[in-house]
């Protein structure tokens, strides 16, 4: 039996004890001493003796001190007597361990004693009831925010998902309560409004999670960043697309109402870059870079010191495979231009495939058409593969109930990319995978409509990650 020692004289000590009383361990012995004794119903004999008198005094303390705790309680109202009280211990018990409650601000360097602010828990508990704000396990694992409950609101981008096609990368949603009952999650568990999911993973991931739960239309390019950024190598650029590649850019930066930072690498003609530079204003930042540099590193770290959240290339650009390699690394939503007017655009065109990636990025896909006023047209080729098509195309019904955004789902005997080619106002959106970094040649004889992305090279394409 471990022998525990608590210290009271007040209604939160009394508490305390009560609470102790109904644990689980019967493997502790309690000795509990009050100035004035007050030993509470149902109290269990055996576990708890109770004494009498007044800890501040060396003398009554230091026979009790005879015997072999592994802790000490000090749960006190009064800052002197706790002061005293801890002062007698270390008379006697040099290295006991000491549990301490802090009402006055109390500072020790003592490393075996533990000061619990009664403050920071208060004001961690009504925390835990703000809308908006995540709970994290404050006594489980690390209590650093690697364990959280998150409440799914009605808007969410993540109700009707499917568990399965959720990217859980250094993260995992351990459980869901639904109506006050616990539900375990599994691959076609969808999730409803108002279900209450917990989550373990990397604190710094769960907070990119929480705020992927809880945001609403009307935040793209969150939460991949903030910022536009448009990116131009003038040895890869056609020199006569440039000023119409620098206006859609703009355009795009005003419907998003977000910075738009221009960056320029490889700069070769003047002419055009007293144009860029004639965009410059307080939303509009130009970054001319004279130096040669080493594309990758140098477009990553662009990537991150402006917190970028959308890269817009040019379709010259990204058919170049160290270019597309690049962006792809960056993890973040691409825009490839192409060379008709983007502010014609009247509509998303998604093309249904097995995988059912169209689903992780779906939240995207409906903030983007909501901020840019797109309609949404689903095309699904009917093949003989329809069972995760038509769990897709439930998700985005959903989606569209709750957002209240049409939808048009098109029925497709034949193949899409041609059914597309025949059209003109749209911009193609797609899952940004590694299918699209390899190079064309592999893909000849693909089926599969993102790999074979590039048969709508000349039309407007954005390029969503499936990961957080």
């Amino acid at each position: 039996m471990k022998k525990i020692l608590i210290i009271s004289d007040g209604a939160i000590g009394d508490h305390f004890i009560k609470r102790v009383n109904e644990t689980y361990t019967s493997e502790n012995i309690y000795y509990v001493v009050q100035t004035k004794q007050k030993e509470p119903e149902n109290i269990n004999p055996a576990r708890f003796k109770f004494y009498e008198f007044d800890p501040t005094s060396l003398y009554k303390l230091s026979n009790l001190l005879k015997m072999e705790f592994i802790q000490v309680f000090i749960i006190m109202n009064h800052q002197i007597d706790v002061e005293n009280t801890i002062k007698n211990i270390r008379t006697i018990k040099k290295q006991l361990r000491l549990i301490v409650l802090n009402q006055w601000k109390m500072q020790n360097e003592d490393a075996n004693i533990v000061l619990i602010s009664a403050n920071e828990l208060l004001a961690s508990r009504f925390l835990d009831y703000l809308p908006n704000v995540p709970v994290i396990a404050q006594n489980v694992g690390l209590g650093e925010g690697e364990i959280m409950e998150v409440l799914v609101p009605f808007g969410s981008s993540f109700v009707y998902r499917h568990i399965g096609v959720i990217e859980q990368k250094n993260w995992r949603i351990v459980a869901i309560y639904r109506n006050r009952k616990l539900i375990m999650p599994s691959y076609r568990r969808m999730i409803q409004p108002n279900d209450l999911l917990v989550l373990i993973g990397a604190p710094a991931v769960l907070k990119s999670v929480y705020r992927s739960i809880k945001r609403e239309l009307g935040q793209f390019p969150e939460p991949f960043g903030t910022n536009l950024l448009l990116y131009i190598d003038m040895n890869i650029e056609k020199h006569s697309n440039v000023k119409d590649l620098v206006r859609s850019s703009v355009y795009t930066h005003k419907m998003f109402k977000h910075d738009l930072v221009i960056k320029v690498v490889n700069p070769s003609n003047i002419e055009i870059l007293q144009f860029i530079k004639s965009f410059r204003s307080v939303n509009v930042v130009v970054d001319i870079d004279y130096a040669s540099i080493d594309l990758k590193n140098g477009f990553l770290n662009d990537v991150k010191s402006h917190h970028v959240g959308l890269v817009i290339v040019s379709k010259n650009m990204f058919k170049d495979f160290y270019v597309r390699n690049a962006l792809y690394e960056a993890h973040v939503p691409v825009l490839k231009f192409a060379n008709k007017k983007f502010s014609s655009v009247k509509d998303s065109a998604l093309i249904l495939s097995d995988n059912r990636d169209l689903e992780k990025i779906s939240a995207t896909i409906f903030d983007i058409s909501e901020q840019m006023t797109f309609n949404i047209d689903i095309y699904n080729y009917m093949d003989e593969h329809q069972g995760e098509k038509e769990q897709t195309i439930e998700h985005y019904n959903n989606l569209a109930k709750i957002f209240s955004k049409s939808i048009k789902v098109i029925e497709e005997s034949e193949n899409p990319l041609k059914v597309l080619r025949k059209r003109e106002d749209f911009v193609h959106i797609l899952p940004f995978t590694r299918k699209t970094t390899m190079r064309q040649l592999f893909s000849l004889f693909s089926t599969d409509s993102e790999k074979l992305y590039y048969k709508l090279d000349d039309y407007h394409q954005i390029f969503i990650p499936v990961q957080l």
